[in-house]
């Protein structure tokens, strides 16, 4: 494995995942300090990461927070009609990982842990693994 190369491409990695992140948040209707916080950052790094020709270097922490914050994305868009699934990170849920909570509160709350937890039950719910 060439590392020159591997080093080369991170920067890429990390400029496609926050853009991908930034539609998802912008989608989702995030306010700015939900979008940071679940991205790891501080919202001046947020709003940062927003303006073109940023690079940002991310915490291998902070790309699995967006990888598993688009595969959520994803599976809400394969199992809910395109309002609920816009809406469902923010509406009070009754699953049995939120109690009454918004997803996104319990994912910012619990971090990581519970973004792969909601990603398995999304996953579970439309029949995945």
């Amino acid at each position: 494995m060439d590392l020159a190369l591997d080093r080369a491409e991170v920067p890429d990695r990390n400029a496609v995942a926050l853009k991908a992140y930034g539609r998802v948040a912008q989608h989702w209707g995030l306010t700015q300090a939900q979008a940071a916080a679940l991205a790891d950052m501080s919202e001046s790094t947020w709003k940062r990461t927003r303006k073109p020709g940023h690079r940002a270097e991310l915490t291998h922490d902070q790309l699995l927070r967006l990888s598993a914050l688009i595969g959520i994305y994803k599976a809400l868009a394969l199992y809910f009609d395109e309002e609920v699934a816009q809406r469902w990170i923010g509406l009070p849920n009754q699953g049995p990982l939120f109690n009454g909570a918004r997803p996104v509160e319990t994912m910012i709350d619990d971090g990581l842990p519970q973004f792969l937890r909601v990603r398995s039950y999304l996953d579970a719910l439309r029949g995945g693994a």
